[in-house]
């Protein structure tokens, strides 16, 4: 049986993998939608208010992007000041808002989908078709251990050496 703590294993190389494969395609991404003026991040913003016409409370983006709320607020704010959302009030709820897209956002989500659709099959390319599910699945899997991880690996990490008070005996 293989111990997690004296060296790498399968796993570990599948995940340096995985975060190769996700800065590769995040780079891409930048890339690819800089001819229409927006980032990846604005870009799924956009493309899950296309998807949700009633819109969205900026707590729902956050949730569905795993973004926090901060980050939230910048992109509507610069996605806003592009004429591409708005902010709308919630009937019976003075202090909350939803986001929604407006026509030039939709025509703008509407004008990219298409090249989208077809530079994610590319990029996908690679993986057979029998196997997309399957791969989809783990990735899934993967990201879900990894939020359910993330409150446990800091007991993991080693202490920090200048908070680390080093005494030495006297022979």
């Amino acid at each position: 049986m293989h111990d997690p703590g004296s060296c790498p294993g399968p796993r570990v190389d599948a995940l340096l993998a995985l975060l190769r494969a996700a800065d590769a395609v995040w780079d891409g991404s930048r890339r690819f939608f800089r001819r229409w003026r927006v980032g990846p991040s604005q870009f799924n913003v956009l493309n899950l208010l296309h998807h949700r016409a009633a819109g969205l409370r900026p707590t729902e983006l956050g949730r569905q992007l795993i973004m926090h709320r901060s980050n939230v607020t910048g992109l509507v704010d610069r996605l806003a000041a592009r004429g591409l959302l708005r902010r709308e009030p919630i009937p019976g709820d003075r202090r909350a808002q939803r986001v929604v897209l407006t026509p030039r956002g939709r025509r703008l989500v509407e004008s990219i989908l298409p090249h989208y659709y077809r530079a994610a099959e590319k990029v996908c390319a690679g993986v057979p078709s029998p196997r997309v599910a399957s791969l989809r699945a783990d990735l899934e899997a993967i990201a879900a251990q990894a939020i359910r991880q993330s409150g446990n690996l800091s007991a993991l990490q080693p202490p920090d050496p200048s908070k680390t008070r080093i005494t030495t005996r006297k022979p």
